[in-house]
C-alpha cells in the first residue's frame, strides 16, 4: 500500500518562509471571509500571532507597520481589510535601487595601483634631492608590486621607464641613480636594525652575599 505523503516541496511556495506554513494558512483563510468587518477583526488577531513570534519587538510602532506589510504580502496583495497603515503595492517591492556610480580611472599599469600615481604626480613638482627618501620608497614599492604581477624581478631600467610613463614624462630617473639610492637605503636600514639590539642586563652581585651565606650556614 502506497501512502501519499505531503512534503513541503510539493506544497505551494511560501511568500515569507520565516512565519511558517500555519501563519500562511491563517492568512489564506482570511480571504474566504465575506464580511469585511469580521475579516478585519480576524486580520488583527493574525497580526497579534505574528507579533508573538518576535515578542521583544512587538510593541514598537515600526514593527507593527512591518507586520501589516507582511500580512498583505503573504496574501499576495488580495486582502481587503481596514489597515492602520498605507497599503503596500507590488510596485513598491519591485523598485530597483539606483545604479551607483563607480569611479573610472584609466591607469596604464594597474598592478601599481592609483596611490603610486598620486605620489608620482606630487613628486614631479619636488626637488629630487629633497624628496629622495620618498622617491626611494616609491621605487621599492613599485619593484615589489612588479615582481608580484610579472612573477620576475624587474630591472632598474624597467622601473625607471614605468615611472616616466606614470608621471607623463615629468620624472626621468637614471638607472645608476636608482641602483645607488636603493643600495644606500638598504645599508642604512640594516645599520639601524643592527644598532637596536638589546644588550643583556648584567647581574650585579649583592653586597655581603658570601658573608650572609656563611653566617646562615653557621646558624644551622
Amino acid at each position: 500500500m502506497v501512502m501519499n505523503k505531503n512534503y513541503n516541496y510539493l506544497r505551494r511556495r511560501l511568500m515569507i518562509p520565516e512565519y511558517g506554513r500555519h501563519i500562511q494558512e491563517m492568512i489564506d483563510s482570511l480571504l474566504e471571509i465575506e464580511d469585511r468587518e469580521e475579516r478585519t477583526r480576524q486580520a488583527k488577531a493574525v497580526i497579534a500571532v505574528m507579533g508573538n513570534l518576535n515578542p521583544l519587538l512587538r510593541d514598537t510602532a515600526d514593527f507593527t507597520h512591518k507586520l501589516w506589510d507582511h500580512l498583505f504580502i503573504m496574501s499576495d496583495f488580495r486582502l481587503d481589510v481596514d489597515s492602520p497603515y498605507p497599503l503596500p503595492t507590488r510596485e513598491d517591492l519591485e523598485v530597483k535601487p539606483e545604479r551607483l556610480e563607480y569611479p573610472q580611472s584609466n591607469i596604464s599599469h594597474k598592478h601599481y595601483g592609483k596611490n603610486i600615481v598620486r605620489v608620482l604626480n606630487r613628486l614631479k613638482y619636488e626637488d629630487l634631492d629633497r624628496a629622495q627618501e620618498e622617491m626611494v620608497n616609491a621605487v621599492c614599492y613599485m619593484r615589489s608590486k612588479s615582481a608580484e604581477y610579472n612573477q620576475e624581478h624587474p630591472t632598474s631600467e624597467m622601473i625607471a621607464n614605468d615611472i616616466k610613463i606614470l608621471s607623463e614624462g615629468a620624472i626621468n630617473l637614471d638607472e645608476e641613480w636608482i641602483k645607488r639610492v636603493e643600495s644606500e637605503h638598504k645599508s642604512t636600514s640594516s645599520h639601524q636594525k643592527g644598532g637596536k639590539r638589546q644588550q643583556r642586563p648584567i647581574r650585579q652581585p649583592q653586597k655581603g652575599g658570601r658573608k650572609n651565606a656563611q653566617r646562615h650556614n653557621t646558624q644551622k
